[in-house]
């Protein structure tokens, strides 16, 4: 039995030597395709001031973070899973930003362009939604007690939207239906430093 097992795991080294170089390359996991270093450093320091003393504040302070990457200065990166958005700076650096993500089920992924910008936004939900949720009002002026919060930023053709929430106690939480929560304060911050047609990369 000894000699089968033995005679077994050599003609499997021996395969996955023989194997093409791109078999074996396609059975590494991927490489991320951004390095975050978010050590110790002067612009860490005073990145939080003026962020986070108040009611309303995020429990995921905003920081600038080195980031090494190919993406252009502009361009948003969402890891879903991190529950973090990064704002790409130039020199290496980016802004980031503590989110709320979509629940199970309601996670997703894919390249698209930030299409629209609006403050105080109303809110009309989506049918989907409405099946799900009946009790749900058909329509909603903006203001602080919308569940779109200060700004709003919109994503390509998708229903979904980078926007602010009145919970900032969801921040960093997997509750929304696939949009990506802010609090006010730093959907404000994003929405003025984000151009339309800027890249949005969502990471799932």
């Amino acid at each position: 039995m000894k000699r089968i097992v033995a005679a077994l795991s050599v003609a499997a080294a021996l395969i996955a030597v023989a194997m093409p170089a791109e078999a074996r390359v396609r059975n590494q996991p991927a490489q991320p395709d951004f390095v975050v270093d978010d050590g110790p450093s002067l612009s860490n320091f005073f990145s939080n001031f003026g962020n986070g003393g108040g009611n309303g504040a995020s429990p995921i302070p905003r920081q600038t973070v080195g980031f090494q990457s190919n993406y252009a200065p502009g361009t948003i990166v969402v890891n879903t899973a991190e529950r973090r958005l990064y704002l790409v700076q130039p020199g290496g650096s980016a802004l980031r930003y503590g989110i709320g993500v979509g629940r199970d089920g309601f996670r997703w992924g894919g390249v698209h362009r930030v299409t629209a910008k609006k403050e105080w936004p109303s809110w009309t939900p989506p049918a989907q939604m409405l099946r799900r949720r009946p009790d749900l009002p058909r329509h909603m002026e903006g203001g602080p007690d919308n569940p779109l919060g200060a700004r709003a930023i919109y994503l390509g053709s998708t229903l979904y939207r980078i926007h602010g929430s009145n919970e900032p106690e969801t921040i960093g939480q997997a509750v929304s239906s696939g949009c990506f929560r802010m609090t006010n304060e730093d959907v404000t911050d994003l929405y003025n430093r984000v151009a339309v047609g800027a890249t949005v990369i969502v990471k799932n």
